[in-house]
């Protein structure tokens, strides 16, 4: 199986994209590497019925994960649980993406 037949676009749901895009905020401000192109298209995935690219989706929770390591020592564990959770959503979205389909034929 190739790449190819994999979707390369993905939509979430709203609330997911707000809460992704407050956090890669506050990466930003830190300077995560690479939360600048995320944030961006978070910001403006209302526009697009909240359809993103999966690699900005893989992006976005790679730097939401960074952004809880480096945080874990100083935030509230509540506020380290949601980072983590909206990480881990996302990191699920894109993981499903790459599911190959499932048939009803048998092997």
């Amino acid at each position: 199986m190739t790449s190819a037949s994999f979707q390369r676009t993905l939509t979430l749901p709203a609330s997911l994209c707000e809460n992704a895009a407050e956090h890669l905020e506050q990466a930003a401000r830190r300077t995560v590497d690479g939360a600048g192109i995320p944030l961006k298209a978070f910001r403006a995935a209302a526009e697009s019925d909240y359809t993103l690219p999966v690699s900005v989706v893989e992006q976005a929770a790679g730097c939401l994960l960074v952004l809880a390591t480096e945080t874990a020592q100083t935030v509230r564990p509540s506020v380290l649980r949601t980072t983590i959770g909206v990480a881990l959503c996302l990191r699920d979205a894109v993981e499903a993406v790459h599911q190959p389909a499932l048939t009803t034929r048998f092997w």
